[in-house]
């Protein structure tokens, strides 16, 4: 079957990688490299940020909890530290991209896990960076935001959504996300699964299913 659709995640694919400004907030504060990355990674179905990503928690309670599962590991950090950084840069190929495919006829849409912070979808703390995003995410012909859904990746349940409401068989669909553990679930539907290590990479392979060369 030929690719008619092509599902973007967000942070990380269109935007630069959260975790690289977790890094950086780590080294400023004095803290482990990758110590978000271990919180968030622990208890990942019921964990702060998890509840979080499906809106089962405000940003104050975001803020309390996340501090204390930092300090159950000897780490002093607030999750609003976390939260403050946590919008990347937009990688203008990927924005290009997003032209090119809408322009071929192709159907392109966003499953991001999100939370319910800053400024739209992005979760940007400034008007300018927001912006960006939204005109961004006026591109995409569906979006899924996981605190709006109340399911986050890699729950099956939000890739078989984004085909029913797109009205596409997951054979039909490319899925390109940052994160491996979110593509398994997207591949195990019938979908191609891109696994994005760098804009780069992404776009290379992207134009290879689709026959066509990036941006």
């Amino acid at each position: 079957m030929k690719f008619t659709t092509v599902i973007f995640d967000f942070g990380g694919v269109i935007t630069s990688s959260p975790f690289e400004a977790f890094n950086r907030l780590e080294a400023e504060k004095g803290i482990p490299h990758d110590s978000v990355r271990r919180i968030n990674s622990a208890n990942p179905d019921d964990n702060a940020w998890a509840k979080f990503e499906r809106a089962e928690i405000d940003g104050a309670g975001f803020d309390e909890a996340f501090a204390a599962e930092a300090r159950a590991i000897g780490i002093e950090l607030r999750g609003a530290d976390v939260l403050a950084v946590l919008a990347g840069d937009v990688r203008p190929n990927m924005v290009a991209t997003l032209d090119r495919l809408k322009a071929d006829g192709f159907t392109i849409s966003c499953i991001t896990n999100n939370v319910p912070a800053g400024k739209g979808a992005g979760m940007a703390m400034d008007d300018e960076k927001a912006a960006a995003v939204k005109d961004i995410m006026q591109r995409f012909d569906h979006i899924i935001e996981s605190s709006k859904a109340g399911v986050r990746k890699p729950d099956p349940r939000i890739y078989q959504m984004m085909c029913d409401a797109l009205n596409k068989n997951p054979e039909e669909c490319i899925y390109l996300d940052d994160l491996g553990i979110n593509c398994k679930p997207a591949a195990k539907l019938g979908m191609a699964a891109i696994k994005v290590s760098n804009e780069e990479q992404a776009l290379g392979e992207l134009g290879t299913l689709l026959e066509i060369t990036l941006p």
